[in-house]
């Protein structure tokens, strides 16, 4: 019942997750450099370092990967900034067993720079969004939402800051709803069972 975390940066939702007591048997990552190695060692989890560059394409990055995973068996694959695409054959691998975080309101703002592209499009709300991946980069099913109001004079460092808190909250409650049992996925959409849904 355990869930292996990608990442490619400095882990902040892994060290949530981790707080939170969800059972995380590996860490793996694409960056030698990934702060968030060092936060998995010290709580005592294993870790790996695939890197994409060292590999002639993506499939033969996303093989070594698949196989580092498969070594591990989890129940749940969560991405928590990795910082690359994954392919529709990755995704088709694992298809119903890998979750994002986005820092938007899906389907409002798929892809980078969201919190520029809130405020940007004059965004009366912002937050960010718990899904299950999919072969199209932020559309899978969502299975939960976190919310903040944009304020006067906000610019992207404030309310990225602030969505960041509510990602920590969210994620591995998320996740542990997935552990659970309490969430199936029904014609592309989310069915959560109990006092969650």
């Amino acid at each position: 019942m355990s869930v292996v975390v990608l990442i490619s940066g400095r882990g902040s939702n892994l060290q949530a997750m981790l707080d939170a007591g969800i059972p995380v048997s590996a860490v793996i990552s694409n960056r030698v450099d990934a702060a968030g190695l060092a936060l998995a060692a010290r709580r005592g989890v294993a870790t790996a370092v695939i890197e994409h560059g060292r590999y002639a394409t993506r499939e033969s990055f996303e093989a070594a990967l698949a196989q580092e995973i498969d070594r591990r068996a989890p129940r749940l694959i969560a991405l928590a900034g990795f910082m690359r695409v994954l392919t529709p054959g990755f995704v088709a691998r694992y298809a119903g067993r890998i979750v994002n975080i986005h820092p938007s309101l899906l389907p409002a703002f798929p892809g980078l720079d969201t919190h520029a592209r809130a405020l940007a499009a004059g965004a009366a709300r912002h937050g960010c969004t718990v899904h299950f991946v999919t072969a199209e980069i932020d559309h899978g099913p969502i299975v939960a939402q976190a919310s903040v109001p944009v304020q006067p004079g906000d610019t992207a460092e404030t309310l990225a800051a602030r969505v960041l808190v509510e990602e920590h909250q969210l994620y591995p409650r998320a996740i542990r709803w997935i552990l659970d049992g309490l969430v199936t996925v029904e014609d592309g959409k989310v069915r959560i069972e109990g006092q969650h849904a």
